[in-house]
């Protein structure tokens, strides 16, 4: 059975994955506005990936016999002043987000809850994923964007990026 402690930290995860998503639509919209549809389209997927990894949680959690409660999702409160702002908030968000799964790690560690342990193996992969695609993007804009046409065929770059759900998700 699974620990209720661990429930709820799942629990929560939920909706900091659910924020994580409503942020990335925030980046989105950000660079829709600012005419870089490259940039909006792969924060729109990376919004998508986010919604996924809610949903995976909560099946988890049904599948272990546990209720979910859903919270309000917070209001992105992000401003931005120039195009690497969101870019660098991604970064920063994604390593808060692997601290998060770190920690429910560590508690299922301590309750020697293998089973979650092995769950959250996919997501502590995924977001060693995460983190090295928002540095990357960092740095190619930092390489590429105060260039017009760096910054437009970075943009190009961007836009090719397509959502797959994913078919590998962690194991339940």
């Amino acid at each position: 059975m699974l620990n209720k402690k661990i429930a709820s930290m799942l629990n929560d995860q939920i909706n900091k994955e659910l924020y994580s998503a409503y942020l990335y639509l925030d980046f989105a919209d950000y660079y829709a506005a600012e005419g870089l549809d490259g940039f909006a389209n792969w924060y729109e997927v990376q919004a998508k990936e986010e919604r996924d990894h809610a949903f995976m949680i909560r099946r988890y959690l049904l599948s272990n016999g546990h209720s979910v409660v859903l919270e309000a999702i917070a209001k992105p409160d992000k401003t931005f002043k120039t195009l690497l702002d969101p870019l660098e908030a991604g970064y920063a968000h994604e390593q808060y987000v692997t601290s998060l799964i770190t920690e429910i790690y560590h508690e299922a560690f301590g309750q020697k809850d293998y089973r979650t342990m092995q769950f959250l193996d996919w997501f502590i992969k995924e977001q060693g994923e995460e983190e090295t695609n928002a540095d990357d993007m960092i740095k190619k804009f930092k390489l590429f964007g105060s260039d017009a046409k760096g910054l437009y065929a970075l943009n190009q770059e961007l836009a090719a990026r397509v959502y797959a759900p994913s078919a590998t998700g962690p194991a339940m």
